[in-house]
């Protein structure tokens, strides 16, 4: 391969010091700013610390013309509203609690971006996550953990494709966060001290059921009743939209004792509630897999591998053995119960330092 690259820029300080490294080690580089936002008044993306806003576009252009290289500014708008937008309000009114990040990642950041940048010349695509890519002793190409395992952003890329993999550099992940703050310093990048976006980046108020309500209207689910596990009825909620599992807060329940939304049941529009204990689960089944550092050829129902596994973004992961039991189904049984299992999230299966595979959680 050659030494183009277009790196995928947002105006903050990690993807522009990818930007900088990457023309410090001799790539030709072209910054990308991908343009997905839909409507700047109702999604409030302007916000200076915004990934996807107006102003992220400024500010990596600024970082572009400082290091000499060329910016673009390409428009996703419609494949990000079809992955990401669509599900997302989908996976909601089904009772499930999706992750738009790692649908934007696999859909948007790589697929759609990956293919515009070798139309447009470019060898690899690179961004600014907390990450490594590494080609393993067997021959696959794996996500690695980062340097800094308090920004490890490994989690939300468990879905790329080797071929994504190969075309891929994410320099960041060799470095400390401070250290990539001190190095957008000492090369006068105007977005050296720029916080971080932490937020869904359509969502920047946090209110997912407002959000679902404005886009999803009719298809939003009405007020039902929460439940005991035995179907006991113990008042209304406002809608299976306003819940995940595991939630405490925000239930509107006098029980006299803290309580948690065990169960979504969409098909009778039913939140069921229990005691803490009883959202533990030692077993999950997880579909749309990806196999990365292992083939799917390494297990079967018979032959399971012991791996580490992540359930959501910051869990902090517990031991499993991880069966097949499917053409596009894992089964993982974990040594110790793990909290809150919650369909649509995903479960991310790590062999040492890099990712074995991972799928879409579809129950406990």
């Amino acid at each position: 391969m050659g030494k183009k690259v277009a790196v995928a820029m947002s105006g903050g300080v990690d993807s522009s010091v990818a930007a900088y490294l990457l023309k410090e080690s001799g790539y030709e580089v072209m910054g990308v700013t991908m343009q997905i936002w839909l409507d700047q008044g109702l999604y409030e993306l302007s916000r200076v610390d915004g990934c996807c806003s107006l102003s992220a576009v400024d500010d990596a252009k600024r970082v572009c013309d400082i290091l000499g290289v060329r910016h673009e500014v390409v428009n996703f708008k419609d494949i990000f509203r079809e992955k990401v937008i669509s599900n997302f309000i989908e996976e909601y009114v089904k009772g499930r609690t999706p992750n738009p990040c790692i649908i934007c990642n696999r859909y948007v950041k790589w697929e759609s971006l990956l293919e515009w940048a070798l139309r447009n010349g470019a060898d690899y695509i690179a961004t600014g996550h907390y990450a490594r890519v590494k080609k393993l002793e067997n021959g696959r190409h794996a996500i690695v953990r980062s340097a800094t395992a308090a920004k490890d952003q490994t989690y939300a890329l468990y879905s790329l494709t080797q071929e994504q993999l190969k075309r891929t550099l994410m320099p960041v992940g060799e470095y400390e966060k401070d250290k990539i703050r001190e190095i957008a310093r000492e090369a006068n990048l105007p977005v050296c001290n720029k916080p971080d976006s932490e937020d869904i980046c359509f969502i920047p108020d946090g209110d997912y059921a407002g959000f679902l309500e404005r886009e999803a209207k009719d298809k939003v689910p009405a007020p039902g009743n929460y439940v005991t596990p035995a179907g006991e009825v113990l008042g209304v909620h406002k809608g299976i939209t306003h819940y995940t599992i595991g939630q405490r807060r925000g239930l509107g329940l006098a029980m006299g004792h803290h309580v948690f939304v065990k169960e979504i049941r969409p098909d009778t529009n039913e939140v069921v509630i229990g005691e803490d204990k009883e959202i533990y689960s030692r077993e999950l089944i997880c579909r749309e897999i990806n196999f990365m550092g292992l083939s799917d050829t390494n297990l079967s129902e018979e032959n399971g591998r012991r791996l580490f596994g992540r359930i959501r973004y910051r869990h902090p992961g517990e031991w499993c053995t991880v069966y097949r039991t499917g053409e596009d189904e894992l089964k993982a049984v974990f040594e110790k119960p793990v909290r809150a299992v919650t369909p649509g999230q995903s479960a991310v299966f790590y062999d040492g330092e890099s990712i074995a595979a991972g799928g879409t959680i579809v129950r406990a």
